[in-house]
């Protein structure tokens, strides 16, 4: 993509060890000229007067080495007025313990919509965390006949027992999420491309 696209700022995830990708990646950008910002828990990005991302993890003091590109991933909250959504990226169940450790007895995963981690993989969205978030809608990017076998079943279940609507990318195409600064207004519109 940034080969192909203008980038002005690209936003990651402090990480604990340097991965050859990364790597790769940090230097086309830098070529590109492209703004790096490395974000990290209790971090805040405004976006505009009445939105701001709450960066909830990665935390600098406890990066975990365990499949740490995934498990170091940005997990961030956007606020847009009395609405909320968390993108979990592709953190797995050891990532999302300590989330709920640290998060616990606070309503600061609690949202109206969230993105599923991992694209709804089996080590990921363990019962814990969707506790704590309790979403009225699910988002799973996941592409159709893919070789993982994701999403999971289980992971599905676990969701719907929560009484969330999910969507999918494999079967609904283009998921769409209108919002005005009331959550009361949440529409999802889906588009299947042919």
């Amino acid at each position: 993509m940034l080969q192909n696209l203008k980038v002005e700022n690209i936003i990651i995830g402090k990480q604990d060890s340097e991965y050859e990708n990364c790597i790769e990646f940090l230097k086309l950008a830098k070529s590109k000229k492209v703004n790096v910002i490395s974000v990290q828990a209790g971090d805040l990005i405004k976006i505009d007067k009445s939105s701001y991302f709450q960066i909830l993890w990665p935390d600098s003091q406890n990066m975990i080495s365990e499949n740490g590109i995934n498990n170091n991933s940005i997990l961030a909250k956007l606020v847009y007025g009395d609405f909320s959504m968390l993108f979990t990226g592709d953190i797995e169940e050891i990532a999302e313990k300590e989330v709920v450790e640290k998060c616990q007895n606070t309503d600061v995963l609690n949202c109206d919509v969230l993105k599923v981690a991992h694209h709804g993989s089996k080590s990921s969205s363990i019962g814990e965390i969707l506790e704590e978030i309790k979403p009225q809608i699910a988002v799973i990017g996941v592409g159709g006949d893919n070789k993982y076998g994701h999403p999971n079943s289980d992971v599905i279940d676990r969701i719907e027992n929560l009484r969330a609507k999910v969507f999918r990318t494999d079967l609904n195409g283009e998921i769409r999420i209108k919002v005005k600064k009331k959550k009361s207004s949440l529409k999802v519109d889906t588009m299947i491309f042919p």
